[in-house]
Order: C-alpha cells, then structure tokens, then sequence
C-alpha cells in the first residue's frame, strides 16, 4: 500500500530499539492473562524451522481444524492467526516486484498491510472451512484488489481508506468508525500522483493517469476517524480482532499504519508489524499512549471483519 514506502523512508519519528526475547517472551505472556489463545497457535508463532508458503498455510488450517477455531467468532480467530505470526520479520516492499502485477504470498516476511491482509484471508477460510493454499490465494487476491479481481497495479487498493470502503463492500469488513465515536476526516488524497517518482510502477504514464482517477473518486467519499485525544471515550468499542488504521498528518495521506485490535489484561493493546522493532509484536503500551507518542499519528479508523458462512 501507499504509505508502505513512505514509512519506510520518512517517518523520522519511529526508532529502531532491539527487542530481547525476553520481551517478545513477555508478549506471549500478556496473551495468557487475556483472552484465550490456543497453546498450538502459540507454540507456531515461536517455530525456528522456516516452510514454504503452502506449508505455513496448511499447518494453520490444521491448528484450526484442531482447536476447532471455526466456531469460534470472527474476532477471536483474528487474535489467533495474528497471535501466530509473533516473531515473523518486519519486511518492507515484498509487493513491490518487477514486472506485470501479480499476486505475492510472502508469510516469511511481513509488513504493516501484508500482515492485516494475511491474517484475515487466513481467518475467512477457516470461519468457510476451506483449507488449501489456492483457495486462501483466493481469499488474499479478493481482498487485496479493487472488487477481487487483479487487473494490473492500479488495480492493489493502495490507499488503505480505500480498501476500508472496497472490502465492506464486499462484506467483508464493516467501517464500525462513526458508530463508535468517529468524526468526518476532511483529508484529500493525493500522496502517490505527487511522489510518483517513489513508485517505481508510476513511470508507466497510463497507471499514473488511473492512480490520479482514483483518488479523485476516494476524496467524493465521506471517511471518519477517531482522534487520538478522544480515544479514551471511543476505545470501549472496539473489539479483539477490529482492524485498525492509524491516520496521519502527512499531507496527501490517510493511513500510515495498519494493525488488530487485541485486549490483555483487559487493556487495549495493538497487534502489528512495526517497522521500529523488525517484527510483528503487541504494542507494550495500551493503543491509546502509542497513539499519544507519535506526533504524526492523529487517530484511528475501525474495521470490523465480518463472520463467514461455514
């Protein structure tokens, strides 16, 4: 997504501090005192060996047939895919490949978006009780691209408010933002047409054109977000497994920033795959005071993943 490369190379604000495995150790812990994780998803966040894709996929799908996670709600089954993944690196541009678009499957190495993506394809086909790699392929190429269908680069939702209103349109998210307390984001999006020489796919002048159409048609639609000074208020609607974007100042950009909603303890905390420690991990500090230390964060949007048929 477009904020992908831009976070990579700008924000100057996020550090590098090491993260010991004592503290992801710990991490693992606050799960114990929140809400039940199965150990099996546990144990495979911790696994030294390094599968294939297909692999990682197919032991998933037997943990949740195991665990029978497929009876469980939406939410919580968002907690134990995403809880899975604690540990896997911090990956920037695994999308960015040479050449035609094509659909890339990367579990080894994640970012912020490609983490949210994953984590939700996988937990769609667990709630359907499908269970082989083409068919969670599917599920990653339906929500990544605008109406499921890959069409070349313009076709990615780039922008992830974007994506929000394509995927709730697909029932497959719900935007729960204004209902829990969001009010209108007035932002105009225009970060990739004015950066295109940070995209290396926008020389073609004909995606370029598209791109520009496109958030042309985003800045018609009517966004909300939640201000990072009125989280405290907000933050008793959100529930385990929501997927949060974390809106910025940056001129030109909506969301810098993607994670899920997880609660330890009773506490709100973030699952994600920051850039600032390597790694998918749960926020130490409470999703309201990581918010409050990042000057150009501003707030939040909410996306509900929405229950499957099995």
């Amino acid at each position: 997504m477009v904020f992908v490369s831009f976070v990579d190379k700008t924000i100057d604000h996020m550090k590098k501090p090491t993260t010991s495995r004592r503290s992801f150790i710990s991490q693992l812990a606050f799960l114990a005192g929140g809400m039940a994780v199965p150990s099996a998803f546990r144990e495979q966040a911790l696994a030294k060996e390094k599968p294939s894709d297909e692999q990682i996929v197919k032991r998933k799908f037997a943990l949740a047939v195991k665990e029978s996670l497929h009876e469980r709600p939406m939410g919580e089954v968002m907690v134990a895919v995403g809880t899975s993944f604690l540990g896997t690196p911090y990956v920037a541009g695994t999308l960015e490949t040479p050449g035609d678009e094509r659909l890339v499957v990367n579990l080894h190495g994640l970012d912020c978006v490609t983490f949210v993506e994953n984590t939700l394809a996988l937990s769609r086909c667990i709630k359907m009780r499908t269970s082989t790699f083409d068919e969670f392929k599917e599920q990653l190429k339906f929500i990544r691209y605008r109406g499921g269908a890959l069409d070349g680069y313009p076709s990615r939702l780039h922008y992830f408010s974007d994506w929000i209103d394509d995927n709730e349109g697909k029932i497959v998210i719900r935007d729960v933002t204004q209902e829990i307390g969001g009010v209108p984001c007035k932002k105009q999006l225009s970060f990739m047409s004015a950066h295109p020489s940070s995209y290396k796919q926008l020389s073609n002048q004909r995606y370029l054109e598209k791109i520009t159409g496109i958030e042309t048609e985003i800045n018609l639609r009517q966004h909300f977000y939640i201000p990072k000074d009125q989280m405290k208020d907000a933050e008793k609607g959100i529930e385990p497994g929501d997927i949060i974007g974390i809106t910025t100042s940056i001129e030109g950009l909506d969301i810098v920033h993607t994670g899920i909603a997880i609660r330890t303890n009773g506490v709100l905390r973030y699952l994600h795959a920051p850039l600032s420690k390597g790694k998918v991990q749960i926020s130490e500090a409470p999703l309201v005071a990581y918010l409050a230390s990042h000057t150009k964060q501003t707030g939040i949007m909410v996306a509900r993943p929405l229950e499957q048929a099995s």
